[in-house]
């Protein structure tokens, strides 16, 4: 029914393509927010053009789209809680380099095992536990924190708010994986998700009717930059969902780490956003602390 598995390097040269294409749909979203798109139309439409990209994908597979009341329930409230980390992940793209709020961001697993590990799951492995202070100190060193100057006060004035936002967004992302684990675990993937972004998507066009901020695009560029994100994220969420029987994604996964690094030299050329050395040095520490906790042994 889905085919021959693909090879293990063709599956990772596909996985990395999908975390670019991932990581297209912030750039995109920048380039909206710059040309005065607000956070909550983007995170609406990339919702909307999500659900219809899955939906379509269900109606094609034939899946039953059925469900008992009470796992309903549990999926919206899922869904608000992956409405709250899209606003904050926006939130903090607006704000800083886009390379530093994914790099924020993708602490999520720290904070996920953390989670689990506070409500009775088994003790993190050696090896996570290693990773978790290794991955932070990366991010300090991605972020800067000291400053061309080494005024810590104003390195943290000027990047906080999108710091706070991106750590918000890992914060609300793991506690969604969390309650998907154990209230969702046995629902097809693909019905997940479109509960999840029909969720989003309602949420957040409610709250943008109720304080009067949806609006339509009103510059080439603003249009480009909303286009451009629903495009990238409905692509590679719609590919991930479509190959993901044939990629042998337990083994590859951590393939789908690389969006930061893939942000990092296309923010360059696309927003002018470049960043220094030391910066790059501390993005692989983070990449390379997040692949060793997520492939830890528990």
């Amino acid at each position: 029914m889905h085919g021959k598995p693909i090879p293990r390097w063709l599956s990772i040269g596909i996985l990395l393509a999908i975390a670019t294409v991932f990581g297209s749909n912030h750039i995109a979203a920048r380039v909206a927010f710059d040309h005065g798109v607000n956070i909550t139309t983007a995170v609406a439409a990339r919702s909307i053009g999500a659900a219809l990209f899955v939906g379509a994908l269900l109606i094609a597979s034939g899946v039953p789209l059925a469900l008992p009341a009470a796992t309903r329930w549990r999926a919206v409230a899922v869904g608000a809680l992956i409405a709250v980390q899209s606003f904050c992940l926006y939130s903090a793209v607006a704000r800083i380099p886009v390379a530093l709020a994914l790099l924020a961001f993708n602490t999520f697993p720290m904070m996920f095992s953390l989670l689990s590990w506070a409500a009775g799951s088994e003790r993190p492995a050696r090896r996570a536990l290693i990773a978790m202070p290794i991955a932070l100190c990366g991010l300090a060193l991605a972020l800067d924190v000291y400053g061309a100057s080494g005024d810590i006060a104003g390195r943290w004035a000027e990047i906080g708010a999108g710091v706070g936002f991106a750590l918000g967004a890992a914060v609300s992302f793991a506690a969604a994986l969390y309650l998907t684990s154990r209230w969702l675990k046995e629902v097809d993937g693909r019905l997940r998700t479109l509960l999840t972004m029909s969720t989003v998507a309602v949420l957040l066009l409610a709250a943008g009717a109720f304080r009067g901020d949806l609006a339509l695009p009103a510059n080439p560029g603003a249009w480009l930059g909303l286009s451009l994100l629903v495009i990238f994220y409905g692509t590679a969420f719609t590919a991930l969902f479509v190959l993901l029987p044939r990629l042998d994604a337990l083994n590859n996964s951590a393939a789908l780490n690389f969006e930061p690094i893939a942000v990092l030299f296309l923010a360059w050329p696309i927003l002018g956003q470049s960043v220094a050395p030391r910066q790059i040095v501390g993005a692989i520490i983070v990449v390379g602390a997040v692949i060793a906790l997520g492939t830890a042994k528990h």
